[in-house]
């Protein structure tokens, strides 16, 4: 038996259905009493527990949750349960009848979360769940008024979650088919006792814990049975061309493409849906209109499930690491104690303790180490296929000796390459809400090509040959028969590396050494050789694995310097294979970050721009900051590096804009280029479509910057 999911310290509010809260009536709504309410009470207490009753209506919403506050000081959990039923076919439903649903339903629900909302804030914890019902999500005859409530609290439910889960709120619905007195006058007696609430509660509770990262779920239970509902959209049709009419006749005539459910995608974000629209209008644009012949039509926008894959993003997750970790990683790719320099990396009492940049790589590879890659519903793969090809990282600033990074991994890009296709997987990792590292895994899929898909992207990090000359500087570091074992323990547990039989099935002659080790050793010997050991001077690096090593060979990396750019191979020096090629890291001058850095700011035009939004508030701040009530942090990059920060503060006093990040928190954060920041201010680049086709990031409400944009139209004059 797992352990038991504990609520200890927790305080649950739970309407209706003879929860803590109930008016006590009919399942019309009809009367009131303290019965229902009172029972459920007295049995928690028997029990042990701790309880008081509530008599308001969810109408009442803060005297709901005020009851809870004073009673226990504190709110976690809110479970929307209460309802009533006034059925009747659409035509015979009255005013009063549609009102009350809705009053009862979806604004009750509304009136009880919201008094809850702040409070859960505060604590950065909160769980609730929406009920709605089968007959919301389907439709069901004689009941168009609690149809429409219950598929409004569908609606909040999805937009809740999205709001709260910076706040660690989390919001999921859940449909349950179960006796209760709203249903105890439509189904038998034998029915009611097989669908009792016993078998619906069990998912509430979980779906309340502290432990579930489910949000935004909608669920199906009863009986016993739990099921989760998604969307799913057809491919459908373009049917106008560009610079000709749309017609009705044009629409008939793909109706059945429109509707055909083959291929379909599955959405789970507004984005997905507005940039698919967004995606549309591009290809109208630039093709000047699409075929409707069906088979150009899907070879031309969707070969395959893999292309639709494309834009796919992971489910956010942490990585937490300490001293421990880091030193561990730096054994793992080869520091060692007989080279005095390499200290700093593996002895946390050293001065200048550091973590090695590429540990970067570790932080973002739980999709690709933890099984996520098989998870993506548009790419069903085999995982033993899968060929790690290339792999780029880059570093915005060192990584803390410690921390808790939080990573966003996206699939970029899918590209045909006949044998096989590549998948470009890219990981953002923040801390304290910094960008502090990307990584883009490219990764080769065996004998999945030969689609008709693309075979080149402008999203790819490209490799570059090495100089055709003797190298400049050359490293080798012999490799333990224990380094492949050693290297695992930071996180890359394929047994490949380590099981015999399993490598000797995969074509190994014994287990090899993976190829990210190998990727830190010559890393390592880049920043030895030409960045005496500052991690503060690596800045990014690019390689491609061409074959493997095994664990006990020599390693010798060949290097040459073209101004900030090592370029390298690395070779097996007992035989001479190439195992990493076409690589190079790039470092930061030694002349120091801080002077580069102001050298970039004086060459951004954004810059500018940004010092006369300033001077303009001056006159019209107050007036702004009451209109938009917002922070807006910006990240200006030159060259793929952040070249420098903004921050206009439109929610403090008359408003102010400043440079660097903003003081406390941002709502919304922007990144993009220096020229991409002035094509939008002279109007030359729509900012939506730069957001849709990636030139354009932003984090937090970006609904927020709706406002900004009709700011500087309006007082900005740009």
């Amino acid at each position: 038996m797992a352990s038991p999911l504990r609520f200890d310290g927790r305080v649950v509010l739970v309407t209706g259905a003879g929860g803590v809260n109930d008016l006590g009536g009919d399942f019309r709504g009809v009367g009131k009493g303290s019965s229902a309410a009172d029972k459920v009470v007295e049995e928690i207490r028997s029990k042990g527990g701790k309880a008081v009753a509530n008599y308001d209506s969810v109408e009442a919403g803060e005297k709901v949750v005020k009851t809870a506050l004073d009673a226990f000081g504190r709110i976690d959990v809110v479970v929307n349960n209460a309802g009533i039923l006034r059925d009747g076919s659409f035509a015979r439903i009255s005013d009063e009848d549609w009102d009350i649903i809705h009053r009862v339903h979806l604004r009750g629900s509304f009136q009880v979360t919201r008094a809850a909302w702040d409070h859960m804030k505060k604590q950065k914890f909160g769980r609730i769940i929406m009920t709605t019902s089968a007959s919301g999500i389907y439709g069901n005859f004689g009941q168009a008024n609690y149809s429409a409530a219950k598929l409004g609290l569908l609606g909040l439910s999805n937009t809740i979650a999205l709001e709260g889960k910076k706040s660690n709120i989390h919001c999921n619905t859940i449909a349950p088919t179960a006796g209760s007195r709203m249903t105890q006058t439509v189904m038998p007696e034998d029915l009611l006792e097989t669908l009792k609430p016993d078998y619906v509660a069990p998912l509430v509770l979980w779906l309340c814990h502290e432990s579930c990262e489910e949000n935004g779920g909608l669920f199906e239970v009863g009986g016993g049975w739990i099921g989760k509902l998604r969307w799913e959209r057809s491919l459908g049709a373009i049917v106008r061309q560009k610079n000709q009419p749309m017609t009705p006749e044009g629409v008939k005539a793909n109706w059945k493409k429109i509707c055909d459910f083959e291929n379909a995608t599955k959405p789970q974000r507004i984005q997905e849906s507005i940039g698919s629209i967004i995606g549309v209008l591009s290809k109208i644009d630039s093709d000047g209109g699409v075929s409707t012949n069906h088979m150009s039509h899907a070879a031309s926008t969707a070969p395959s499930g893999f292309a639709r894959a494309i834009g796919y993003k992971f489910p956010p997750f942490s990585s937490a690491y300490t001293e421990l970790e880091t030193i561990m990683y730096a054994l793992g790719v080869g520091a060692s104690v007989k080279e005095p320099k390499d200290m700093k990396f593996i002895y946390e009492g050293s001065s200048d303790f550091s973590c090695l940049p590429t540990f970067g790589v570790i932080v973002a590879q739980k999709p690709l180490v933890g099984g996520g890659l098989g998870g993506v519903p548009e790419l069903p793969i085999s995982l033993e296929k899968v060929l790690h090809g290339e792999q780029y990282l880059e570093l915005y600033k060192p990584l803390p000796r410690s921390g808790n990074l939080k990573c966003e991994a996206v699939i970029a890009d899918v590209l045909d390459k006949g044998s096989g296709l590549v998948i470009l997987m890219d990981v953002y990792s923040y801390f304290e809400k910094e960008l502090i590292c990307y990584n883009q895994f490219s990764l080769f899929l065996v004998g999945s090509g030969g689609i008709g898909g693309k075979r080149t992207s402008d999203k790819v990090k490209e490799a570059v040959a090495v100089p055709n000359r003797p190298p400049d500087a050359v490293l080798t570091d012999v490799t333990s028969l224990n380094q492949a074992a050693l290297y695992r323990l930071s996180g890359d547990w394929n047994p490949l590396h380590i099981d015999p039989n399993f490598s000797s099935f995969a074509g190994f002659d014994k287990p090899i050494l993976h190829g990210l080790c190998t990727f830190g050793f010559s890393a390592r010997h880049v920043l030895q050789k030409f960045a005496d050991n500052d991690a503060s001077r690596f800045k990014a690096i690019k390689v491609r694995f061409s074959k493997p090593v095994y664990p006990g060979q020599t390693i010798k990396t060949e290097m040459w310097k073209e101004g900030n750019r090592i370029h390298f191979q690395t070779k097996i020096h007992e035989t001479g294979d190439i195992v990493i090629s076409n690589a190079y890291v790039d470092l930061v001058p030694a002349s120091g970050i801080s002077a580069k850095t102001s050298s970039a700011h004086e060459e951004l035009q954004s810059t500018l721009v940004f010092e006369e939004i300033g001077r303009r508030l001056g006159d019209i701040g107050r007036e702004v900051v009451k209109k938009v009530d917002a922070v807006f942090e910006w990240h200006i990059t030159k060259g793929g590096n952040t070249a420098a920060k903004w921050t206009i503060d439109l929610k403090n006093g008359s408003g102010k804009v400043y440079q660097g990040p903003a003081v406390g928190s941002a709502d919304t954060t922007f990144t993009l280029s220096d020229e991409d920041f002035m094509e939008v201010v002279l109007g030359k680049l729509d900012p939506q479509k730069a957001f849709f086709s990636g030139r354009l990031k932003a984090r937090g409400n970006i609904l927020l910057s709706q406002k900004l944009q009709m700011i500087l139209k309006d007082y900005a004059k740009l």
